[in-house]
This record gives C-alpha cells, structure tokens and sequence, in this order.
C-alpha cells in the first residue's frame, strides 16, 4: 500500500487532482443516470420511511436558496464556484507533504465544486436525486452526490481545524 503522507510525485499534492476527477465523474455518470430512469419528482423509496431516489431540478443555491429568481443566480452561483475552485486549487498547491488528510478533503470539495458547476452551466439547474426523509413528516432536500462531496471535504476541514498541530512544529 502506497505511504499517503509522502507528497505524490513532482507535482506535489497537485497529484489528488485525481480525486477531484473520480468525484466529478461519478457525480456526472449518476445525474446522467436519475435524469434517464426517472421523471422530475418521480420517488422511488428505498428504505420506506427514511430513503428515496427522486429527480429534481435546483436552479439556486444550497436548499434551493434564490431558486425563485429570474436567472442572474445562476450565473452569480457560477462565478463564486470558479473562484472557489481557483482558490482550492493554489491551497493544494501549497501544502505540505505531510498534509494529505486536507489534500484529500480540498480534492473532494474541488470536485464536487465543479461537477455542481458543470450543471449549473450547462443545464441551467443542478441534478439532485438523493432523498433523506422520515416518514411522510420530514423531508431533506434533496442532493447529490457532488453535495455529498463537498460536505464530506468541509466536515473534514473543519476535523482539521480542531486537530490542531500535534507535531510540534511552529506555525
């Protein structure tokens, strides 16, 4: 089993683009899938009571935020996920070799970042297929996995932060 903490290659952490990639495909391989096995809002519960797959268009932000709006989210949405991108890209650029937990978590973030941004500019909305309910009481919005992504890479920023630094070194 390769040593994670050793830095990949020339390329530094740049190397977990690869993550990025995967996150992005299977993202894209899952929305293209809901999109051709279901119509808009059909439900497919498959742990009743607690778990569907659905399909449903979001043409705002993070719980629909700005949904009802003529359009100029989509394009505001857009830009801050560009930027976003740019800016986790420099930070995987410049860590350490021995910071692949938040190299892992920046790739995860990346690529959920940009499979949500290929849908909001080429279909004009994003893909959610993922339902998390209890019984017909309380409903999650829906998401995907790009979502899933992105949260997995924060939480685990956010671990990191609290982790503090154990080595000893100066910061």
């Amino acid at each position: 089993m390769p040593d994670l903490q050793k830095a990949p290659g020339r390329f530094g952490k740049l190397a977990w683009l690869w993550l990025s990639a995967l996150v992005l495909l299977l993202d894209q391989v899952s929305k293209h899938w809901f999109e051709s096995a279901l119509t808009l809002y059909q439900r497919i519960e498959v742990i009743p009571g607690y778990f569907s797959w659905t399909l449903a268009y979001n043409s705002g932000a993070a719980f629909s935020f700005l949904a009802d709006h003529s359009g100029w989210q989509r394009w505001l949405f857009a830009l801050i996920a560009i930027g976003v991108s740019a800016v986790l890209v420099v930070w995987l650029k410049r860590l350490k070799p021995g910071e692949t937990w938040t190299a892992i978590a920046l790739a995860l973030v990346l690529g959920g970042a940009l499979g949500n941004l290929y849908d909001r500019m080429v279909l004009g909305h994003v893909v959610d297929f993922i339902l998390v309910h209890w019984q017909n009481r309380w409903y999650f919005p829906a998401f995907n996995l790009a979502d899933s992504a992105i949260t997995v890479g924060a939480v685990m920023l956010a671990l990191d932060m609290f982790k503090g630094n154990k080595s000893g070194e100066s910061v």
